[in-house]
This record gives C-alpha cells, structure tokens and sequence, in this order.
C-alpha cells in the first residue's frame, strides 16, 4: 500500500501504525487498571523492531503508557534507527512514575504550565531530540483553554521540539477549535467497522487532518479470539464495564455476520478489519496494539491486500443497517 500523510504537515507514513498502549504494563489510571496486563520487555523491543524491518513506520505511544515505560521501550527498540520512525506521543495528565499512577491535573491551566517539562521527559524517555507528532491526550479537554495551550504548542514546534501536534479525542466540535493551530495535523479518534465516526472522518477531510484510528480491532474483539464468556484479568483495562460495553458486546453481537465478509480473499478477521479501515477514507491510520512477534506479522500481512472493495464495503453497510436499533 501506498504511504500516508499526516494532514497538513506532509508527513508521511505506513498506512499502518503499531500502537504501543500494551507494551506499557501494569499501571493504575484513576481508580482502574491502565494497562493490558504484565508485558516482555525483550519480546516488545523485538516486536517494535520487526515491524520497523517489515514496512510499519508510524509509533504511536504516550506519557500514561505504564507511566512512561512504553516510551521508554520503544526508544530502546529504536536505538540507531530513529530516522527510519515516525513518532507520536501523548501529554496532558500527570504521569507519577515511581506509583505507577495517573491522575488529572487539579487545573486545565497546569497542563500548559507542565508543558514544556512533559514533552522533556518523553524526549528523555525515547532517546530522541524531537517528536513528531505530539497529541493532547485529556480527551475532555475545556474548549476556552485550547487557544493558550495551542500557542504553547506552537513554541514547542519553533523549538524544534515537536514538528506537528494534534488531539486525540472523539468530540468533533472540539477537534475543530484544535485543528485552527498552525502546525494541528491529526485527531486520534476511536473507529472501527462497528463503531464508526463519519462526522470525525468528514471533518478530517474538510480540515486536511489525519484520522489516527484507535481501537481498530475493538480492543481485540475483532480479531475473533474473544467471547461473551472470557474473563479479563484484574490489571487488564479490559476488564472496566465501560470496555466492555463501549466494544466487546457490540462487537460481538454482529461479528458472525461480519465474519465472511472481513474474511474475503483469504484475510484473517484482524486483516479485513483493518482493510475497512482503509477503504473508508484514504486518511486513516489504523494503530493497533500489538504486543508480540506473531501479532506484527498479522497485521504487517493486511497491508498486502489493501482496503476492502467498494462490494464489499457495501455488504458490511447492509449487514450494520440491518443490525441497527432503528431497524
């Protein structure tokens, strides 16, 4: 597949990322589990560098990650090969590491006044000298502070700090006051073949943004490895009630009537979920968590079928119409 932009900072990257939320470890997120349970470090640090040998060059991590392990692995992954990587990364809570725990800041005002010594910390953490893509990450950010924050952003970039920034967040109203920063590139927003976003995506293209896509696979319901009977474990995120009813149930109720369709022309069910992605607009960036070597190799494989066809994705319409409440 053919590279893909970053919205209006023209930088380019695979069509698919590897998000690096798992490889974080065990760490607390207010009062529930932040994570994805116990990781390997040696098996995360060989996964980011198979999939950088394999085609991905886009990594999308953040500060919160198991209290800033995640950025910590990946700059160790990356080591002699920082200019082959693209590399985004999140502020905008307050990351205790030694705890390993976040919690919010007491004011909006604290996340620009922590600004500047955040994104030090994720340069320190990732052994670079400068990020690519640095994302706000309190999704429920106060509109009145985004002008003073953006302009916080933009000595960042004049620095030489960060070269493009963007939000991530599902508030499209939001995303549009963000987007007037002169260096805003992308909005990371959740989007799958069940939950999709098409306010988000049309902003996106009326904006020139990118749509960085979280949650590609439903948090793993949509790679077909998961039932209304499995059990989380007690430091998996998934575990939060609001997991699973935000993806799992919904996701599951019509994955079996998905399922041929995902699977067409010899796909697994994470390749043709990821292939909708695509085909739904030619600015998505899919970020899938990926935790190992075998999960790399499934999703680097979906990039050689490309989107789904226009038949195709006019079943899946026909099958979530059908499955619709309002039906």
């Amino acid at each position: 597949m053919e590279q893909r932009v970053l919205g209006r900072s023209g930088i380019s990257v695979s069509p698919l990322g590897m998000g690096c939320w798992a490889i974080g470890g065990v760490w607390r997120f207010l009062d529930i589990p932040g994570g994805w349970g116990e990781v390997d470090d040696t098996e995360s640090i060989r996964t980011v560098q198979v999939a950088l040998a394999s085609g991905i060059t886009f990594f999308d991590t953040a500060a919160t990650y198991g209290t800033g392990h995640s950025e910590t692995i990946l700059g160790r992954a990356l080591a002699g090969q920082r200019h082959k990587a693209i590399i985004a990364t999140k502020f905008g809570w307050c990351v205790h590491e030694d705890e390993k725990q976040v919690t919010r800041y007491d004011h909006p005002r604290m996340v620009i006044d922590h600004l500047s010594s955040e994104c030090e910390r994720s340069l320190a953490r990732l052994a670079t000298d400068y990020i690519d893509l640095y994302q706000l990450h309190v999704w429920d950010y106060p509109l009145e502070a985004i002008p003073d924050l953006l302009e916080a952003l933009e000595k960042l970039v004049e620095a030489g700090k960060i070269r493009a920034y963007g939000w991530s967040t599902d508030d499209v109203e939001g995303a549009r006051v963000f987007a007037q920063g002169a260096h805003g590139a992308a909005i990371q927003h959740d989007l799958n073949v069940v939950r999709g976003a098409p306010d988000m995506l049309a902003l996106c293209a009326q904006l020139n943004l990118a749509s960085i896509n979280r949650s590609p696979l439903a948090r793993g319901a949509l790679t077909g490895k998961y039932s209304q009977h499995t059990t989380f474990a007690e430091n998996d995120v998934r575990r939060d009630q609001w997991s699973w009813d935000t993806f799992f149930a919904p996701t599951l109720r019509q994955l079996d009537a998905l399922r041929d369709i995902l699977t067409s022309d010899g796909r697994t069910l994470t390749q043709g979920a990821l292939a909708w992605i695509w085909a739904v607009s030619e600015r998505t960036v899919p970020i899938p968590g990926i935790r190992n070597v075998q999960q790399a190799q499934e999703n680097i494989a979906a990039m050689r079928f490309g989107p789904l066809n226009a038949a195709q994705m006019r079943q899946i319409d026909e099958v979530l119409r059908h499955d619709s409440p309002a039906s």
